[in-house]
C-alpha cells in the first residue's frame, strides 16, 4: 500500500519486497517505511460478538460505545469525527453536536456539497473501535441554527464571522486583525449569525461497529434500515434488529 504527497512516499513493507514500480516511485522522493508501526489490537477473547450487543437498536449501541469513549482518559475528544460527502468526497474532521434518541445525528458545519448524502466515522484508537454512519442529510431549520449559534461562546461566534470557511485568505495576520476588529465591534452587542453558517442533520441508514483484532480478523457488525423486506424470510446470515433495522456480520 502506497501513499504519496509532494515527493514523500509512505509505503508499507520492506524496500526489498516492493515491486519494481514502487521502488522507482519511491526513488523520486523520501521513502518512509511504515511497516514497523503496526500495532497489536485486542485478543480473540475480547472479540466483539453479536451476543455483546447492548441493544439491537444501533443508536442505543452507539450511545454505549460513545459513553465508554467519553470515560476513557486517553481520548481527548470522543465527539471528533471524520465527515465525507458522497458526490465529491472532501473528508474533514469536526465535532458532533449531539445525537438524539430517534436516530438523528445533529452536525454543525459549513456544508458545501449539494448532494444530500454523507458518511461520517468516529474513531477511538485507544479502544480499537470505530463507528461508521451513512445516510441522507437535511439542513437544520434556520431558527434552530440561530439558537445554536448564540449558545456558543462569544469568541466562537466571532470566529465564525471572521472565517468564511475554506475561502482563500492572504495570511494569518488577516485573521488576527479581523478578529480584533470584530471583538471591538461586538463588545456590547449580539454577534449576527453569518448566512453561510448552518447546521445539518444526518439520518442514519447504515451504522457499522468495528473493533480491531490483533490477527486482523477484525469484528464488523453492520446495521441497515430502509430495506424493503416486509415479512419475507431473511437469509441465514441476516438478523432483525429493533424497529426496521437489520444487522449482519461482515468479513474484515
Amino acid at each position: 500500500m502506497t501513499w504519496g504527497l509532494r515527493g514523500v512516499t509512505a509505503t508499507f513493507g520492506r524496500p526489498a519486497q516492493w515491486p519494481g514500480y514502487l521502488r522507482r516511485l519511491c526513488g523520486r522522493g523520501a521513502a518512509m517505511d511504515l511497516g514497523p508501526m503496526r500495532k497489536s489490537y485486542r485478543g480473540d477473547r475480547e472479540a466483539f460478538e453479536e451476543a455483546h450487543l447492548t441493544s439491537l437498536d444501533p443508536m442505543k449501541q452507539f450511545a454505549v460505545w460513545f459513553e465508554e469513549a467519553v470515560q476513557c482518559p486517553d481520548i481527548g475528544e470522543a465527539n471528533a469525527m471524520c465527515l465525507a460527502t458522497y458526490l465529491l468526497p472532501s473528508p474533514c474532521m469536526l465535532a458532533a453536536s449531539s445525537a438524539c434518541p430517534d436516530g438523528c445525528l445533529w452536525i454543525l458545519f459549513h456544508f458545501q456539497d449539494s448532494n444530500p448524502f454523507a458518511s461520517l466515522v468516529f474513531y477511538w484508537e485507544p479502544l480499537n473501535r470505530q463507528v461508521r454512519v451513512e445516510g441522507p442529510v437535511k439542513k437544520l431549520p434556520e431558527e434552530e441554527a440561530e439558537c445554536y449559534f448564540h449558545s456558543r461562546p462569544k469568541s466562537s461566534q466571532i470566529g465564525a464571522v471572521v472565517s468564511h470557511q475554506s475561502s482563500v485568505i492572504p495570511d494569518r495576520e488577516y485573521l488576527r486583525n479581523k478578529n480584533e476588529e470584530l471583538e471591538q465591534l461586538y463588545q456590547d452587542q449580539e454577534v449576527p449569525k453569518p448566512k453561510y453558517w448552518g447546521g445539518y442533520i444526518l439520518y442514519p441508514q447504515v451504522m457499522e461497529f468495528w473493533q480491531g483484532q490483533t490477527n486482523r480478523l477484525h469484528d464488523r457488525i453492520v446495521f441497515r434500515r430502509g430495506l424493503s423486506v416486509g415479512d419475507s424470510p431473511l437469509g441465514p446470515m441476516t438478523h432483525r434488529g429493533e424497529e426496521d433495522w437489520l444487522y449482519e456480520r461482515l468479513a474484515p
